[in-house]
């Protein structure tokens, strides 16, 4: 009898552990997929925010049939927009860099308009807020306030 008792709390005992092991395997994984989030996909613009003394002072939606996309690879981005009341092309191609929370995107070339904007200014530093399916690109000044920010959602 007391041979029998033994190998069900042995058997309890293991089972017990092997739960409480699977449990630290699912809590671990949660952990590694919020620290691996990455900026690598295809993102929509969902809306705008301006700042006054580093907080947002008002938000708006991109106007009707605006559309503004970008794709990032794992070292390239390419965007492009849409704006109805403009026949203007906007294009942009190049490479992209994260550095803590800093995105800094420097443009190979672009769009006729573009050209003339890249022509003056490769390069773009953004305060980078990135989240699993959102991130925020937020224009900065020289003393690092911020000015306004882009707003976007993983559409891929």
């Amino acid at each position: 009898m007391k041979h029998l008792a033994l190998i069900i709390l042995t058997a309890l005992l293991v089972i017990a552990c092997k739960n409480n092991a699977n449990q630290n395997v699912q809590d671990n994984t949660k952990t590694q997929d919020s620290i691996n989030v990455s900026l690598e996909g295809t993102w929509e613009l969902v809306g705008f925010y301006n700042y006054i003394n580093n907080k947002v002072s008002d938000s708006f939606n991109p106007s009707t049939g605006y559309r503004q996309v970008k794709m990032y690879t794992s070292t390239k981005v390419m965007w492009s927009k849409n704006v109805p009341t403009d026949s203007t092309e906007w294009f942009g191609y190049g490479y992209y860099n994260i550095n803590g929370d800093t995105l800094t995107e420097v443009l190979d070339y672009g769009s006729k308009m573009m050209k003339k904007i890249i022509n003056e200014r490769k390069e773009f530093k953004y305060e980078l807020d990135l989240k699993e399916n959102t991130f925020s690109q937020i224009e900065v000044d020289d003393e690092g306030n911020r000015i306004y920010s882009e707003n976007y959602k993983r559409i891929e």
